[in-house]
């Protein structure tokens, strides 16, 4: 699916609301999954039934894989390149030496900036950051940015959720005599920069237990790292400088790992999990504090969804639309007065970001109905671009349009010097920093840089190239993408027996990490719907009857009737209101029961069988 900069100016007179009719999403299928026999077991050591048929439809087998304690991580010596740069980072505190951590502009680089930066000072470290403007600078560790840099004379280079294609960047900090340490996330390409210190889990030769930490998680390894080097040196030394609690950063570590998607293992459940716990506590960094307070949001009761989709986008707003070390230094204070300030800041733009996002988005949909209904329906990737887009929020767009169509999306919008900067998010099946590296073999010199991961990436290609990109784009997913694949399915742990579905499963829901690759929980039964009213404008609230219970309800995005029964996929959550706690069903997706005879009445799905409902 593709079109250029006019095509949103030649949209026929249709509303919005026509147009997002025309250009239905593609309906998922409720499907549930399988019945696991590891269920039994995690049942037998006293996890609730419910819960363990959730667990086990997750791949975990045993208790032991739910432990979130600390001590289950794996030692950071494990880390290919870990123990180098404790190493460097050691000669560097030692010496006196300047460091400059070059922060990408995102979330999980801004709170990788903020725990290098107050982890490394609280080791005597003398550490200032630079975060390059998107806008000026691009990317990651380039010539550029080392100029950047080199103001600030450091003897070493310490970057924070890039840098792993920086091969003329650090060509660049050499030919200055500038030592450089990478930790990254990304996925290399074929040359690696040199010569750097490497700390990537992705990286060749590494085994560390998970390629899925977050930049923040690399860099939080390093400094354990560190931490044990300056230990052992320490261990006979009554006067050694006390060393900190880096445990004290995880709220950071957890905020970076869920703003930044990754899929969430157990080693990141863990960090999740405890950093959750110290801002549940009270025991966060005062700019998590002040970004939810500014998001009139509680922080007693935060789950990953607060991180996600409350504190994550606050940060991202700064590198989106004007300068990210505004969310760093929110970060970093240790100033009440201060921390608050710039949390209003970051509110002011995110609500800046979301009025932009929803221009965009409206125009994005004009462009689409541009199309014929047979392109629209064999369309097996979305690739748009428009003269008078943001490209702070190319990223955000591409998102809503992979989940209102189910297939990969990416965005462009005008960069410097003659380019289009684009930001891509996909659907499983189709690893979108792969699909580039085809098109750039397949069309050299068509992309001009581009990287990522499996379900992210950016790329920067020539002002005249889009045509082109988009239909080789195109052409690596419909070669790629099975039917199925681009069919949405809407997985389900089942159908609740009575009794099951209560608060104290919502409660029990809500105290777990859940996210990308360990999903919330969801079921499905049929509800008679008692009683519809619309609030805010858009949405429903419900009560719906099952078997002579009754249950609140919330459908998000709707507000036209619905029928007197609906078969539904719904997460139970806990309503908090004036102090007060209740079950309340979020409603994921609705559809008419299919009609049943009498006859079969007794062959409804049961809890935990697998097949389409």
């Amino acid at each position: 699916m593709d079109g250029d900069a006019t095509d949103a100016g030649t949209a026929p007179s249709r509303t919005l609301r026509e147009i997002a009719l025309r250009c239905a999403a593609v309906s998922p299928t409720i499907v549930r999954r399988a019945a696991c026999a590891h269920a039994a077991t995690l049942a037998s050591a006293g996890i609730d039934p419910v819960l363990a048929r959730v667990y086990a439809a997750r791949g975990v087998q045993s208790p032991q894989e739910l432990d979130t304690g600390l001590d289950g991580l794996p030692h950071p010596s494990t880390l290919k390149g870990a123990e180098a740069a404790a190493h460097r980072l050691v000669v560097a505190i030692d010496r006196g030496e300047r460091i400059v951590i070059v922060a990408d502009y995102d979330a999980d680089g801004a709170t990788a900036c903020a725990v290098g930066v107050r982890g490394l000072r609280a080791m005597g470290a003398d550490v200032e950051f630079v975060v390059p403007n998107r806008f000026e600078y691009g990317y990651g560790l380039t010539p550029e940015i080392v100029d950047l840099a080199a103001h600030r004379a450091p003897n070493l280079i310490v970057t924070v959720d890039n840098g792993i294609a920086s091969v003329e960047g650090v060509s660049a900090a050499a030919a200055r005599g500038i030592d450089v340490l990478i930790t990254d996330h990304h996925l290399p390409g074929a040359t690696l920069p040199a010569p750097a210190i490497i700390v990537n889990p992705n990286q060749p030769g590494c085994t560390f237990a998970s390629r899925n930490l977050a930049g923040v998680g690399v860099m939080f390894y390093v400094l354990l790292a560190t931490r044990a080097l300056l230990r052992e040196r320490q261990r006979d030394d009554p006067h050694a400088r006390p060393l900190p609690n880096l445990a004290a950063l995880l709220d950071l570590v957890a905020l970076g790992t869920v703003a930044d998607v990754v899929p969430l293992d157990r080693i990141n459940r863990t960090l999740v999990a405890q950093g959750l716990r110290r801002i549940r506590g009270g025991a966060m960094q005062k700019g998590i504090a002040a970004i939810f307070a500014a998001a009139n949001r509680p922080t007693g009761a935060a789950t990953a969804f607060e991180l996600g989709f409350v504190a994550g986008p606050r940060v991202n707003a700064a590198g989106r639309l004007d300068d990210m070390s505004i969310g760093i230094r929110c970060l970093v204070t240790d100033d009440a007065d201060e921390a608050r300030a710039l949390a209003e800041r970051l509110e002011s733009l995110n609500a800046e970001r979301r009025s932009i996002e929803s221009a965009m988005r409206d125009e994005a949909m004009q462009s689409i109905a541009t199309l014929d209904d047979a392109a629209l329906a064999a369309a097996c990737s979305i690739c748009l671009v428009d003269a008078r887009w943001h490209q702070g929020v190319v990223g955000i767009v591409a998102s809503r349009l992979k989940d209102r169509f189910h297939r990969p999306a990416m965005v462009l919008a005008p960069g410097s010097d003659g380019e289009l900067k684009g930001s891509g998010r996909s659907i499983a099946g189709f690893h979108l920093r792969d699909a580039l590296d085809i098109v750039a073999k397949r069309e050299p010199g068509l992309l001009r840089r581009f990287g990522g991961h499996a379900m992210a990436a950016g790329v920067t290609i020539g002002h005249d190239d889009f045509a082109r990109f988009a239909a080789a784009f195109e052409t690596v997913a419909r070669e790629t993408l099975s039917a199925s694949q681009r069919s949405r399915t809407l997985e389900t742990d089942g159908e609740l027996a009575p009794g099951e579905l209560s608060l104290a499963l919502a409660t029990a829901i809500g105290a777990e990490v859940w996210g990308q690759g360990f999903a919330p929980p969801s079921f499905d039964a049929e509800f008679d719907v008692v009683d519809q009213r619309v609030v805010g404008g858009a949405h429903s609230r419900l009560r719906l009857s099952d078997g002579g219970r009754t249950f609140d309800a919330i459908l998000f995005g709707h507000a036209d009737p619905l029928p007197a029964r609906i078969h539904a996929a719904y997460r139970p959550e806990v309503n908090r209101f004036q102090g007060l706690q209740s079950l309340q069903l979020v409603i994921e997706h609705w559809q008419a029961p299919p009609p049943m005879h009498p006859q079969h009445e007794n062959n409804k799905p049961t809890a935990g069988r697998a097949g389409v409902a």
